[in-house]
């Protein structure tokens, strides 16, 4: 067994491991051990939580722990869960205890698979090797979400060696993953620009390898659909909304960052090929008569596929389409479209190849909710919410979207207790893990180990939770200037009260609290926004609020 202090683990480093990991976790052991005696936060700098308290929150990782058949462990093992959170993640408050109780968990989640390599630390996807991963069983394919969830995390260092990795040792084209995008979402977090400018030459790099092997003559991107993360769908392979965005995004991203590195004609270059991809996708992907993006098959003379597949609104993620096309929204929430009690479905209802399968392969994409689409669609749904004049879907529709994810976050053991669960694709009706089911039964009643083994799927890092919570619901929409913005998405007279505390944001600590009889925290009525203690924000009701850093206000 692993040595721990105050619950955090103590490794044996080699020759060949750099010194920079070794004083960090010693510095986190001191920081512990004077926090054990002190009762403060294991942070040398930071105040303590400006409203809620710590300790409150404790049960939740407690419980989890308790519950959980731990078989793999990496540099955070459960033992050292609460150790590690309680100094990391921003704290929720709030009536809705699934959500809440959720948040938590997910948090409780990303932290196994914090992974201390050779090359730094990584975060993956699977806790048990898979054949299809690479070095050191990393996957590109939700590497995007690893980065927009950590992003709020306290301590920079593991994604700061995560995304390093990504050029010096890993596989970033593997599966379609938008780095540059991801990277440039966590410096509007961490108000730090140094890791995107070292790294902007591999983000430029990298998406040139992505034009030469993936870019055809029309100026579309095409990618399969296993590689992007969505194998035997009913559309296929193709020029897909999903890799041609990703490039949209990632182009924005670098020309972003070219600015802030003062390199401004690489910056008009990225400029002119996302507006370029811009206009191809909604050019040649939209069926004007299904209002909806499809994948256009490659080759001459194709015509659009025939279905619509929840993949279509990814674009959205990105802020890619103009106004008119928010129409497509409206399959969302269509029963015959998108909407299932366990859904998002990965493709419209209403299409006779949709299907719920639990014959030949475990993971198909043509009927079954997947968390990593849902996460997708909800960051893009946001954006719309924030970002475009529409009304197609409204705030109502976002909490009832997130609520449905969250019940989802479930499973009913043999013994019949229900336990917090993250997992591959779910069934869209009755909220079983389609995979789970499968793979137990694999061969002859017992868990295929050349498959994953029994925790392949368990505690799955390929979507995002809390990063909804954080800049959906509760509505702190990043920026890379100096002006804090929220704009909850939770619909008025839903909640009377929630607090979202110590949120690590441009190196202050931000507060966002709503109460609204001003009894529950103590810091008034309505909603109220501080940093590091000072109230920069308020409004009488739940309104977008934007206030000004302290150290740019004076």
């Amino acid at each position: 067994m692993m040595p721990t202090m105050n619950g955090l683990p103590m490794k044996k480093f080699t020759n060949n491991q750099t010194i920079k990991h070794t004083i960090p976790l010693l510095s986190a052991l001191l920081l512990a051990t004077l926090a054990a005696i002190a009762d403060t936060p294991l942070s040398a700098s930071a105040p303590p939580p400006l409203v809620l308290k710590t300790a409150a929150f404790q049960h939740y990782i407690e419980d989890f722990n308790q519950g959980d058949n731990e078989l793999y462990k990496n540099f955070y093992p459960n033992v050292a869960a609460w150790d590690f959170l309680k100094n990391n993640i921003p704290l929720l408050d709030c009536p809705d205890e699934e959500i809440q109780k959720t948040y938590y968990f997910r948090w409780w989640t990303y932290r196994k698979h914090l992974k201390q390599t050779p090359d730094g630390f990584i975060v993956g996807e699977f806790l048990p090797n898979v054949g299809w991963a690479g070095k050191y069983n990393s996957i590109s394919c939700a590497a995007g979400h690893h980065l927009y969830e950590g992003r709020w995390l306290a301590d920079p260092k593991y994604l700061d060696d995560y995304s390093r990795f990504w050029f010096h040792g890993g596989d970033p084209r593997r599966y379609s993953f938008w780095v540059a995008d991801s990277i440039w979402a966590r410096l509007q977090v961490t108000g730090d620009d140094r890791i995107a400018k070292e790294l902007l030459p591999d983000l430029i790099k990298n998406y040139q390898a992505w034009e030469t092997e993936k870019r055809d003559v029309n100026g579309l991107y095409w990618q399969t659909d296993d590689r992007d993360g969505g194998e035997f769908s009913i559309g296929g392979t193709g020029y897909r909304a999903t890799i041609n965005s990703y490039q949209y995004g990632d182009a924005r991203a670098i020309s972003r960052i070219a600015e802030l590195a003062g390199k401004i004609e690489i910056a008009r270059e990225y400029n002119a090929k996302a507006a370029a991809i811009k206009s191809l996708v909604q050019q040649k992907l939209w069926d004007d008569k299904a209002q909806f993006f499809k994948v256009l098959p490659k080759g001459e003379n194709k015509n659009l596929s025939d279905v619509r597949e929840l993949y279509g609104l990814v674009p959205w993620y990105f802020n890619l389409p103009d106004a008119d096309k928010s129409v497509a929204w409206k399959q969302l929430m269509d029963p015959q479209g998108f909407y299932a009690p366990y859904g998002p479905t990965s493709a419209e209802q209403r299409h006779p190849k949709f299907a719920i399968s639990y014959k030949n392969h475990e993971c198909q994409w043509n009927g079954p909710s997947w968390p990593y689409a849902t996460a997708i669609t909800l960051t893009g749904m946001a954006n719309l919410l924030n970002n475009y004049t529409q009304d197609v879907v409204g705030k109502k529709n976002y909490y009832d979207l997130l609520k449905i994810y969250t019940k989802s976050h479930h499973l009913k053991r043999e013994d019949g207790t229900v336990v917090p669960w993250i997992d591959e694709n779910l069934n869209p009706t009755n909220g079983d893990w389609i995979s789970r089911t499968r793979l137990k039964t694999w061969k002859n009643g017992t868990w295929d180990a050349g498959k994953g083994g029994e925790e392949r799927g368990k505690d799955y890092n390929h979507s995002t939770y809390c990063d909804l919570v954080i800049s959906g619901l509760i509505g702190l929409r990043p920026r890379a200037d100096e002006t804090v913005e929220v704009n909850p998405l939770l619909p008025v007279g839903t909640w009377d009260y929630f607090c979202l505390d110590r949120v690590p944001y441009h190196g202050c600590l931000l507060t966002i609290c709503y109460d609204k009889t001003g009894e529950r925290y103590h810091r008034g009525k309505g909603l109220r926004v501080f940093a590091d203690g000072k109230e920069i924000a308020a409004s009488a009701r739940l309104a977008k609020l934007t206030g000004v850093l302290p150290r740019k206000a004076e």
